[in-house]
């Protein structure tokens, strides 16, 4: 059984920088992909960004291009979301995500464990 935890949301003023981190645990996680995705209400779970097991490849959706950036330390098990200029319509619940693969995707339904997520809002 996986479990992943996000940690890392909170409160922030439009422009500023938050880090998201997300710590897996029960499988192997250096050889698994991940990704990061968000939700607001009423709105389907939208892709963010992702990375590939090694770390090599990258993805991210249009709207977070050159702003976030996907990372992670297999040694610590963990992934992480640096997020820069942050905008009021970032505002989201972040969830990360592990993918039985190692290859990156940015399609929701082709990742296998989710985290319970963390609330990220941005204010005007």
């Amino acid at each position: 059984q996986v479990q992943l935890v996000e940690s890392g949301g909170g409160l922030v003023q439009a422009g500023g920088s938050l880090r998201l981190s997300c710590a897996a645990s029960g499988r192997t996680f250096s050889s698994n992909a991940m990704g990061w995705f968000r939700q607001t209400p009423g709105k389907e779970r939208e892709f963010v960004a992702a990375i590939s097991w090694s770390g090599g490849i990258t993805y991210y959706a249009a709207s977070v291009k050159g702003r976030f950036t996907i990372s992670r330390d297999n040694a610590k098990n963990t992934v992480y979301l640096q997020m820069n200029s942050l905008k009021p319509e970032d505002t989201a619940v972040y969830y990360c995500a592990l993918r039985h693969a190692s290859l990156a995707t940015m399609k929701r339904y082709e990742y296998d464990y989710w985290g319970q997520g963390t609330q990220v809002t941005v204010s005007s």
